[in-house]
């Protein structure tokens, strides 16, 4: 079923990126279409009862709409930044331009296939607008089985990478989930659940909780107070790989964003295309931008019992801060651990066995539940709703998805600098 909208624009998803689409494109009147009932993302489908945001309130706003409260020092909930999204959108007007409950399952290409690309620009001939449609959209509303086309002539793609699409591990035969006897829920299964439902499922029982980034430790977490008292279990988090995790924003009495956030730190990092003289002081500045990571690195191991629970990793600090692996600590994380609700187990490779999971030494442990917070597949996200030859254009041959304009891979180190700048110098 085609039908027609005034619109020359379409946004996809209603997220935190979603709405600042829409707020930008405000004057062309843009349609976006949302599958759920609400605005928020993952902040509003993807979050568990204690999760917060892991940046300091006045560093996580829009440049033209700030928080009410942002001389608040804490660390927002999930539910203060739905409330944010919420005022946001009605101070701008953006209610008007948002189809709840409408998932986008396809895209067409109604352009010159000889054309298709992504060119220096985001339209066809390198325009953002074609003077006609391009992009077909297969809609599906509420809980209707049927496929509404919409034409537009540029789209805005804001469904994030986090979310809808687990990535999951593969086992050899005979070692996966089937031959468990327990049951497999992966964290975004989890996050959909009420309070009753959560304590319900994890009270004593024997859980296994896979993975140590944000989601595996709010989870563990939350798994050892459910389970305070005689009949409690522990709660085992099984790591692959370790992070560095972080307590608090400050640093041996300083605040963490004089380390990476100013316009004095921002030059001990490498950029694309810099000039001769900036890569010379990049150059000469290593010792002091590993200095940094080391000064961090000794207050962590100093203030955390890393070493106690053979949790320090062998990388230094900056690299999981600039690929963003860096996790903020729940205040009573390693207190649940003294206290024998949360147990680590380092492990390169581990498969199920109908009672529990069986570690790479052989070891087995068991339990009731196991937990896969193992992250999300963002690339397949796009995948499913790309079409050729856009999907192939995800990433490049090395496996990396390319950054807007050819920014290449080196950026990547440095995102995550330049993307919370305090201006404190």
């Amino acid at each position: 079923m085609e039908k027609n909208l005034k619109s020359r624009i379409a946004i996809i998803g209603g997220g935190i990126s979603g709405l600042a689409t829409a707020k930008q494109l405000l004057p062309f009147e843009p349609v976006l279409f949302e599958a759920t009932d609400s605005i928020g993302g993952v902040w509003k489908h993807c979050a568990y009862r204690s999760t917060r945001l892991q940046t300091p309130r006045p560093d996580y706003e829009f440049s033209d709409y700030p928080w009410k409260n942002r001389a608040d020092p804490s660390f927002p909930t999930h539910t203060e930044i739905v409330d944010y999204l919420h005022d946001y959108a009605t101070t701008f007007g953006l209610w008007p331009l948002i189809r709840f409950r409408s998932k986008v399952v396809e895209m067409r290409y109604l352009g010159d296939s000889e054309k298709a690309g992504f060119t220096p620009l985001w339209g066809e001939d390198g325009r953002p607008f074609a003077d006609q449609p391009i992009w077909e959209l297969g809609v599906v509303t509420g809980d209707s089985h049927v496929i509404e086309w919409y034409k537009f002539e540029f789209v805005v793609m804001c469904i994030g990478k986090y979310g809808d699409t687990p990535k999951l591990p593969v086992f050899p035969k005979g070692k996966g989930q089937d031959v468990f006897k327990g049951k497999v829920m992966h964290a975004l299964d989890y996050c959909k659940l009420n309070e009753e439902e959560a304590t319900k499922l994890m009270k004593g029982k024997k859980v296994v909780v896979v993975g140590y980034k944000k989601s595996a430790i709010d989870l563990a977490t939350e798994c050892a107070q459910v389970n305070k008292g005689p009949d409690g279990q522990p709660c085992t988090m099984l790591i692959r790989t370790l992070h560095w995790t972080v307590p608090s924003y400050s640093i041996w009495g300083l605040p963490f964003s004089l380390f990476y956030s100013t316009r004095l730190s921002q030059f001990l990092h490498p950029r694309p295309n810099q000039g001769w003289l900036r890569t010379a002081l990049c150059q000469l500045s290593t010792p002091l931008r590993k200095g940094v990571s080391k000064f961090i690195e000794s207050y962590l191991t100093w203030k955390l019992p890393l070493n106690k629970y053979g949790l320090k990793p062998d990388h230094p600090f900056e690299e999981d801060y600039a690929s963003c692996q860096m996790a903020i600590l729940p205040e009573n994380f390693f207190s649940e651990a003294d206290e024998g609700r949360i147990k680590f187990e380092k492990t390169e490779k581990w498969w199920f066995w109908e009672k529990g999971v069986v570690l790479e030494d052989r070891r087995k442990l068991e339990a009731d539940i196991v937990f896969l917070a193992t992250g999300f597949d963002g690339k397949k996200k796009l995948r499913l709703v790309l079409p050729q030859p856009f999907s192939g254009l995800i990433e490049d041959s090395s496996g990396v998805m390319p950054l807007y304009r050819r920014v290449n891979k080196e950026f990547i180190y440095i995102y995550i600098y330049v993307y919370l700048i305090i201006f404190l110098v």
